[in-house]
């Protein structure tokens, strides 16, 4: 039963205090009626006895207690869903930004879905070809898989995006591919940018895009993420489609987290931030997977921009507790003119044992990838003690692997934001790396994949 109230005692930054209630429930929707006639949202995010506490989307200016209106509406904040979402822009709230019509919806879905029942979860298993070789050699993405990116102020992350949502596939399968996008507090320039290059490339007509920018209320920056994944879930499960859902920028989601947080004058936890920032966190990251007996799936690349480019921060730290491994992108390859700059050696993929090899990738996937990373590791090391000792403190075959590095990174991983290389051109291109060392080097690798691929000219 909704129920209007003008009985609001207090407002404090996005929070409003609202006395006498009855009925109310936890995050349940509000409709606020200005004085003026304008007219804002909000929810409850907590009920005191006869008192509610609602957070205000639209930013608290301009409220004048005495004169406003609430209207609590027994339902909490929903999103319409329908197939024809996909090629369309929204704001961070759902609302159509691309000047087409309304969308009708199939269903009114709870954007507060729940995470997956690790009992329903079918097991990760089939690679998804990103077309970066530094990616789906070295670190693949596997469909169902949370594998955020570890970006940080000034690095490109928002190209490696674009560059993943336009050439992303899975390969060997019929099943409908789409990419649901969601951008936090990011500057009207970027989100130009995505909306540019989806709409250039032809990724849109695949794409369901959310933007929520820098100037818009932060509090609907902890609404937009859930806005997603309830898009990305109705695709995945109801449509049975293949979802890759690109995050950008959590960061900014967490920062809107502390603020509500000091508002509402909770004790803080680490550097400011709440103390359930892993709970929630956990919410968001959760919803991705595959269930049993449904063909669709959700596969999930959060970016993060890691303040001070710190790893310990709170945001990477936790979010590489919930996620199966993590890409980090390294400002000395970038200041190198390496695109993308990531950083392979310290990057993980939790899950590339079990979507590569024999029918999945190529046979030799496995051994190529462990001896590149030992090759290019020892390679750094032999720069390093060449640049402190000099090239003449060098063995020939170190001089060897310093030379593999420096091709490693200048062909292999610096392929650009526009070359979308397929797997076999990617192993083909690790194949041409190693023979720069003596085969005797290559113990990594089985001697009948050796003997297939190794050949010299």
């Amino acid at each position: 039963m909704i129920k209007e109230y003008q009985t609001v005692k207090e407002v404090v930054g996005p929070l409003m205090m609202v006395e006498g209630v009855s009925d109310v429930k936890y995050d349940e929707l509000v409709d606020i009626e200005l004085g003026n006639g304008e007219k804002r949202r909000g929810k409850v995010l907590e009920v005191n006895g006869s008192t509610a506490m609602v957070q205000i989307f639209e930013g608290s200016s301009g409220i004048s207690p005495s004169t406003t209106k609430c209207k609590f509406l027994a339902r909490p904040l929903q999103l319409g869903v329908s197939e024809d979402m996909v090629g369309r822009i929204f704001d961070g709230m759902g609302r159509p930004k691309d000047n087409g019509p309304q969308i009708i919806p199939e269903f009114k879905r709870d954007i507060n879905g729940i995470a997956i029942n690790p009992v329903a979860r079918d097991y990760p298993s089939e690679f998804i070809q990103t077309g970066i070789s530094a990616i789906d050699h070295l670190n693949t993405l596997v469909r169902g898989q949370k594998l955020p990116v570890f970006s940080a102020s000034g690095l490109p992350h928002a190209e490696l995006a674009a560059q993943i949502a336009r050439q992303a596939k899975v390969l060997n399968s019929d099943s409908k591919f789409a990419v649901v996008f969601g951008a936090m507090g990011i500057t009207f320039e970027e989100a130009q940018f995505f909306i540019d290059d989806f709409t250039k490339t032809g990724a849109i007509d695949k794409s369901v895009l959310f933007m929520n920018l820098a100037n818009d209320p932060a509090i609907e920056r902890i609404a937009t993420p859930r806005m997603v994944l309830t898009c990305a879930e109705y695709l995945a499960y109801d449509k049975g489609m293949h979802v890759l859902v690109i995050m950008t920028d959590m960061t900014n989601y967490a920062e809107a987290l502390r603020e509500v947080s000091a508002a509402r004058k909770e004790v803080p936890g680490r550097r400011g931030y709440p103390g359930y920032l892993y709970t929630d966190l956990s919410t968001l990251y959760e919803r991705a997977g595959r269930l049993k007996g449904k063909e669709g799936s959700i596969t999930q690349i959060p970016i993060l921009t890691m303040p001070e480019d710190d790893k310990t921060h709170p945001i990477p730290d936790l979010t590489g507790y919930i996620t199966e491994g993590q890409i980090i992108l390294s400002r000395e390859l970038f200041k190198k003119g390496i695109l993308p700059p990531i950083d392979v050696l310290p990057s993980l993929s939790r899950l590339k044992d079990k979507g590569i090899g024999k029918n999945k990738t190529r046979e030799d996937h496995a051994d190529t990838m462990n001896q590149l990373f030992a090759a290019y590791s020892q390679g750094k090391q032999a720069k390093e003690l060449s640049s402190i000792l000099g090239e003449s403190a060098l063995s020939e075959t170190d001089l060897k692997y310093a030379k593999f590095a420096e091709a490693f990174e200048e062909k292999y991983l610096n392929q650009g934001f526009e070359t979308n290389r397929s797997i076999e051109d990617t192993l083909e291109l690790g194949w041409e790396l190693l023979r720069i060392l003596p085969k005797t080097e290559l113990k990594r690798i089985r001697d009948e994949y050796l003997e297939k691929y190794f050949k010299k000219d």
